[in-house]
């Protein structure tokens, strides 16, 4: 028995009853495991589901950037592609809606920011990111909200094939190639250049972690 079975068994119930108690008894009824089983599975019950979930669909969006052929696209459009793979992997709205009610609540929103920042990190791991100063914290960062803010327009979107959401991601990500533009552009300033320099010397000491658990992204 695996955390993966418990889960499979806990989603057709989500619908009905969130991510809460009365979903785990009814996945651990439905096994025919013992409360001590699923303690060992998910200590912290509906929660540690709703993380198993999420990074479900982070591992779905993975494997399937790893087979595709993003060869001659756009970095922008190889972004985008990512995050409409990560859509394709929620196959239950409902689901994802529980979580992020469950996650919008104060005494997991740490767990919910986390899982949003890992979202962002395997997005740029798989499209090759080597960044290991101030820029690996900025561009995971930025791609947190673009991905925040897609979430919830997803759950409120009903055109078809989610054409509408999709057409959300190219305009948010366009606005952030936007700012990375006027970025450069500030930094060729003379009236903003000594501000930008300063700026770039404070981020260039940042450095990514090197360890598993240094940062919020970090999986355990």
């Amino acid at each position: 028995m695996t955390l993966a079975d418990l889960l499979d068994a806990a989603l057709p119930h989500v619908a009905f009853d969130g991510w809460s108690p009365a979903v785990v008894e009814a996945a651990r009824q439905d096994l025919g495991i013992s409360d001590a089983d699923v303690q060992a599975l998910a200590p912290r019950g509906a929660l540690d589901l709703a993380i198993a979930y999420h990074r479900r669909g982070d591992q779905a969006m993975v494997t399937r950037l790893g087979t595709a052929d993003l060869s001659g696209v756009r970095f922008n459009e190889k972004v985008a592609t990512a995050l409409r793979f990560r859509l394709d992997a929620m196959t239950d709205r409902e689901a994802v809606r529980r979580a992020t009610t469950l996650f919008s609540l104060p005494p997991h929103s740490a767990d919910g920011a986390k899982l949003v920042w890992e979202t962002a990190d395997h997005v740029w791991t798989a499209l090759g990111d080597t960044s290991e100063d101030g820029n690996w914290y900025s561009k995971r960062a930025i791609l947190s909200g673009v991905w925040g803010a897609t979430v919830l327009y997803w759950l409120g979107d009903d055109s078809p094939g989610f054409v509408n959401t999709h057409q959300f991601i190219d305009r948010r990500i366009e606005n952030v190639m936007q700012f990375e533009k006027l970025k450069g552009q500030l930094r060729e300033n003379p009236m903003t250049k000594p501000f930008m320099q300063m700026q770039d010397a404070v981020f260039g000491k940042l450095r990514a972690p090197k360890r598993p658990n240094d940062v919020p992204g970090a999986q355990v």
